[in-house]
């Protein structure tokens, strides 16, 4: 594993600055199999790629979650602003993960335009489809991806806590990722 990624295997492994937030206690539950509190509202919100691969280890009413190709959330950034103004959220999770499809999703060009075509796409609309848009959600490395998106996001809301962290499809578990 990258010797960016810190594991939470036991208690002591979260790192300080999120041991008393609702970012430890994700951890908590998701590694460590903490026994679940009850929530009346949600306090965090975790913002995950789509990738079908990921379940997610937490209490009913935790958190919110958005799920977006490659853990991107400048799109629906509106969401992010309503879960923190009106759903009263206080920490933010960004998260990317291992073996995600947006990694040089331009190599997956011709597949992308031939599952389009096959649901009825003109081949002419599909190679437009995924010439604009493919740009705006490439991704080259998930770790300096999700950390440039922790980074975009602590600019946007300076007072949270937004915490990098990293999903292994491998091992299902969560990691921290180094600053």
């Amino acid at each position: 594993m990258n010797d960016r990624l810190h594991p939470v295997t036991a208690e002591p492994d979260i790192l300080p600055q999120w041991r008393d937030t609702p970012i430890g206690d994700l951890l908590r539950y998701h590694n460590l199999g903490a026994p679940h509190r009850a929530y009346a509202r949600a306090e965090l919100l975790i913002g995950m790629c789509m990738d079908n691969r990921k379940s997610m280890r937490i209490p009913d009413n935790f958190a919110f979650i958005l799920r977006t190709a490659g853990a991107q959330l400048g799109r629906v950034e509106f969401k992010v602003s309503f879960a923190i103004a009106v759903g009263g959220v206080r920490a933010v999770a960004v998260f990317g993960h291992d073996d995600c499809g947006m990694i040089h999703l331009s190599d997956r060009r011709e597949q992308f335009i031939l599952g389009l075509i096959d649901v009825g796409w003109t081949r002419a609309d599909a190679e437009t489809h995924f010439d604009t848009n493919a740009p705006k959600f490439e991704i080259t490395d998930p770790l300096h991806s999700t950390l440039a998106e922790v980074q975009r996001l602590r600019s946007r809301f300076p007072t949270l806590p937004i915490a990098p962290l990293f999903y292994s499809v491998k091992d299902g578990l969560l990691y921290q990722i180094a600053e």
